[in-house]
């Protein structure tokens, strides 16, 4: 597994992962009306990049994140601005964690890759929603590997949208679509730059 306690600190040096969340907050606040009495779950929250471009939106956002190290700096963010209504909380569902509260909106990016299974995934998303909550998932398109240079924690290579949106469904969402959110442009193993498009699926609980 990739070290993320390790990598936190210089996280928010890379500048295609700001514009990535500033691009993927941009599209959900165009997919789903955000409004003040709002409380927002940020599943694999990192340095906390989605969550505080979502918080000046709603009541409160909790990032949730299996790394120490990035839930610290999302902790020391949030603090430096003297932000009251953002909660950094440490869980691990790969090690039977569970997820807590009561949630109108959940949001991920960028994480589902990293995920083993998907379905115990959405059916634990869709436990902690409140009826007819939302859900919005940025992640890969398919990329044949090639997004990441060490492939450790990661157990798919983007995703199908087809496949997803049907995995939404069977989990309990309805009114499932999707969109491209951003695209990201990097170096490749072997040399090059290749783009690799991010997606938007959301869904509401049934």
């Amino acid at each position: 597994m990739r070290d993320f306690d390790k990598a936190a600190a210089t996280w928010d040096d890379e500048p295609r992962r700001v514009k990535l969340a500033r691009d993927v907050a941009a599209c959900i606040a165009g997919r789903i009306a955000l409004h003040p009495g709002m409380d927002v779950l940020d599943f694999g929250c990192g340095t906390g990049l989605l969550a505080l471009d979502l918080q000046p939106l709603v009541r409160s956002v909790t990032g949730v994140d299996s790394s120490g190290g990035m839930l610290e700096v999302l902790g020391a963010k949030a603090a430096s601005l003297a932000l009251t209504n953002v909660t950094a909380v440490h869980r691990d569902l790969e090690r039977g964690d569970l997820l807590e509260g009561s949630h109108h909106l959940i949001t991920s990016s960028m994480t589902l890759h990293h995920i083993r299974d998907i379905g115990a995934l959405l059916s634990e998303f869709s436990r902690v929603l409140l009826p007819s909550g939302h859900i919005a998932i940025a992640d890969l398109d398919l990329d044949g590997g090639r997004f990441h240079d060490d492939g450790s924690g990661v157990f798919h290579d983007g995703f199908s949208r087809g496949w997803l949106a049907d995995m939404l469904e069977s989990a309990g969402f309805e009114g499932v679509s999707c969109e491209t959110a951003t695209s990201v442009t990097k170096e490749v193993a072997g040399g090059g730059e290749r783009e690799f498009t991010v997606f938007l699926m959301t869904g509401r609980k049934r």
